[in-house]
């Protein structure tokens, strides 16, 4: 048999490249002399820069170190350079809400993953890929833009301080100093379709889940909006609100197109490719629910096996949608089990679908 391994993270347990491996040597133990293909999945959050290096022949990956993290202090950067000059930046990575000490929504900024991208392109990256999600700010990606040149300032001049509560007194923008994208463009990935502003945008939807009250919320929304005021470009474009209006900022000050994130994995790993004449495709996640189908990684791999005439087989820690997954929890007992070792128990998936794949009875 040839089997396709595209799982994504079993979020918060163990990455894509992790997981597929566990599931490879699972179904290894059973079926040794069978063809399988490792695609680890991501859908343009976090994860997605270890998934696309792991799957990428001659990916190298580059370390940054001395950015500035979210709250201010160091963290180190990091992108993987593709065989094709395309860099991939993860803004989780550098910028993610997991790198915070305490929330601040107000002052948190982008600014390491600018400065990753710097590097990138200092070291000759012709194309960008920076994938959005996860991230700790709602500064509209201006923290991200000042590390390329970009300036901001107020009614008297001062450069604004970081963070997305500064950008209420925003008067002038300056593009004088502001790196030229890279000659193959830019491509954003996201999960997500928020515009920048109002009840469904940046501040509204995702400024609590970084510490934002109520009050916090509309100021971070006014800033946004005066953002827009002064950067132009499409607030309303799906995915502008990604990444506390990243996608905002890199779209209008650098052209940069947004893109679902799953689609755009998939592309980048040449799943299709690996789903000619493939006999079965096992993909995953930490719960799977009718939310995975609808721009999820998984959805994305089901839609494409789909395609193909591929039968397709899901592993997930937990399921919402009895019988539609094999799911971890149930092979380990417990959903506490699962979690304390998945690999384990993705050992465990990869050998009974391998079982069932030898006796189709079981």
């Amino acid at each position: 048999m040839r089997v396709v391994l595209a799982p994504d993270s079993f979020k918060g347990t163990i990455d894509a490249p992790d997981a597929a491996r566990a599931l490879a040597d699972g179904w290894r133990s059973v079926r040794p002399g069978d063809e399988l293909l490792a695609r680890p999945m991501a859908d343009g959050g976090e994860g997605t820069l270890a998934a696309v290096a792991a799957a990428t022949p001659g990916a190298v990956l580059h370390e940054v170190p001395g950015c500035t993290g979210p709250d201010g202090r160091p963290v180190t950067g990091r992108y993987a350079l593709l065989p094709d000059g395309t860099a991939l930046v993860e803004l989780a990575v550098a910028s993610g809400l997991p790198l915070m000490a305490r929330p601040a929504p107000l002052t948190a900024t982008t600014r390491g993953t600018g400065e990753t991208v710097a590097a990138a392109l200092d070291a000759g990256a012709r194309r960008l890929i920076v994938t959005l999600g996860g991230s700790a700010s709602t500064d509209g990606g201006t923290g991200l833009l000042a590390a390329l040149g970009l300036r901001l300032t107020d009614a008297d001049g001062r450069e604004l301080p970081d963070g997305g509560a500064s950008l209420t007194a925003a008067a002038r923008v300056d593009r004088g100093d502001l790196r030229p994208a890279p000659a193959g463009g830019v491509l954003l990935l996201t999960d997500v379709t928020n515009p920048l502003l109002g009840p469904d945008g940046a501040a509204a939807v995702y400024g609590p889940q970084k510490g934002a009250d109520p009050a916090q919320v509309d100021l971070l929304d006014r800033g946004l909006a005066r953002l827009a005021d002064l950067l132009g470009g499409d607030p309303e474009q799906p995915g502008a609100g990604a990444a506390g209006g990243t996608g905002y900022g890199l779209a209008a000050a650098w052209g940069a197109a947004i893109a679902p994130g799953a689609a755009a994995v998939a592309d980048l790993l040449g799943l299709d490719a690996a789903l000619a004449g493939a006999d079965l495709v096992v993909t995953g996640e930490g719960r799977f629910d009718a939310t995975s189908l609808r721009g999820k990684a998984v959805g994305e791999v089901l839609a494409r096996a789909g395609r193909h005439g591929v039968r397709a087989a899901v592993v997930a820690g937990e399921s919402a949608e009895p019988g539609a997954a094999l799911t971890l929890t149930a092979l380990a007992g417990s959903a506490h089990a699962a979690r304390t070792d998945p690999a384990r128990w993705l050992h465990a998936a990869g050998a009974e679908l391998a079982a069932r794949a030898a006796d189709p009875a079981r």
